[in-house]
């Protein structure tokens, strides 16, 4: 058997269940709140989510599809992130099901809502932080042959960070205590953030 299973994506992987998004992985939680033009909200988690800039603060989530939340998102031009934790996994979970545009997630997920202060999208009450965010641009993917494909990239703005007070501890955000959770790929696989170790970068040149 060779060392190595190599394969062509575009080809098959020629395994059980397509590994890549269990080799990329642990991947943060974009738990998204938004409303669609009636006013009504919409909660949904995107796996395909993280930060790409810090001054200022800018998320980026993909949908595989165009999903309410990215309707909602391109209509109002605002949408929350919701720290997705193992304590409000199940609820989020249940967020993730297929509904129809004008189903509430909130109430389907039995969830309370917090007002936020600079954007009309609501957040998650028990979410130990969230961030409410401005639309900068939305993306559609395009492949090597420039045919435009279903996924598109969400691209936000920070502009308001709200963090739970017992969730500091001296000043640093705990997320072995928030309890952090990401998604591992196959099926149904999550972790939960129990443990952290520290590195620092090393000084090059003295």
């Amino acid at each position: 058997m060779p060392r190595f299973h190599s394969y062509d994506p575009a080809q098959g992987h020629g395994l059980p269940h397509d590994p890549i998004k269990a080799i990329i992985a642990p991947r943060p939680i974009g738990w998204v709140s938004s409303i669609d033009k009636e006013g009504r909200a919409n909660l949904a988690p995107y796996s395909f989510f993280n930060m790409f800039c810090s001054a200022p603060p800018i998320l980026i989530f993909g949908s595989e599809g165009r999903k309410d939340s990215v309707n909602n998102i391109e209509a109002t031009g605002e949408f929350v992130y919701n720290l997705a934790t193992r304590r409000q996994a199940e609820a989020m979970n249940i967020s993730s099901g297929t509904f129809a545009p004008d189903v509430d997630e909130f109430e389907e997920a039995g969830l309370e809502k917090l007002t936020s202060n600079v954007v009309e999208p609501p957040r998650v009450d028990g979410a130990p932080a969230s961030f409410e965010c401005k639309l900068l641009e939305i993306k559609p993917l395009v492949d090597l042959d420039g045919n435009r494909l279903a996924p598109e990239l969400v691209i936000g703005q920070v502009v308001r960070v709200h963090i739970d007070a017992d969730y500091l501890t001296d000043g640093l955000f705990d997320i072995e205590k928030a309890g952090t959770i990401a998604r591992c790929g196959y099926r149904g696989d999550y972790v939960e953030v129990t443990s952290v170790f520290e590195m620092m970068r090393p000084v090059v040149g003295r």
